[in-house]
């Protein structure tokens, strides 16, 4: 089963992602959280300590993994039955994605992170266990100022839609409110 938690900074949508996971823990399932986030500035650091006091209080014993650019092969990595994986978030994943390839291959940045985005569609669709995505949904506001943010935003939005297309459910989480998109 596949499920996506769309909704914007500060929604709720990890939190409620999280929730998703604690009925299969209470029935002994292995939960794996993977982390996307980088710590490149001290505002990152303090969201991602907010995030490790958030699974130390969870009641739910995470297996932390921390991926920031290889989500498809962690994913087949800790696939297996019984077991949820939990990955938060796919917009930091893309944001971390597209600045490596800014910063190192300038030429081929499109055709990359097109072979990453194939990589992790196929492998969502061959996993056996839970899988839980978190995601931003950025396309309810205006459109940014400069070329890699509308990159980012237009790849953001393309991902979110290729993903719902093969999730079993998709949740949209508006001020700490699920909304059922897909059920």
């Amino acid at each position: 089963m596949i499920h996506l938690v769309l909704g914007g900074a500060r929604s709720g949508k990890s939190r409620y992602g999280e929730s998703l996971a604690e009925p299969f823990a209470q029935q002994g399932h292995r939960c794996v959280y993977i982390a996307t986030a980088t710590a490149l500035d001290d505002e990152m650091a303090l969201r991602i300590k907010r995030h490790q006091q958030d699974r130390l209080d969870s009641n739910i014993d995470w297996k932390l993994v921390e991926s920031p650019l290889a989500l498809a092969c962690t994913l087949k990595h800790y696939d297996a039955p019984n077991t949820v994986l939990f990955v938060d978030c796919l917009t930091l994943y893309l944001t971390n994605y597209l600045v490596a390839c800014e910063e190192t291959h300038r030429d081929g940045v499109d055709d990359l992170w097109q072979q990453q985005k194939q990589a992790l569609m196929a492998c969502l669709t061959s996993l056996q266990g839970q899988v839980i995505l978190v995601s931003n949904e950025v396309g309810s506001g205006i459109v940014p100022l400069g070329e890699l943010s509308r990159r980012f935003t237009d790849e953001a939005g393309w991902l979110n839609q290729a993903i719902a297309q093969v999730a079993d459910k998709v949740t949209l989480v508006v001020a700490g409110l699920p909304l059922e998109l897909k059920r």
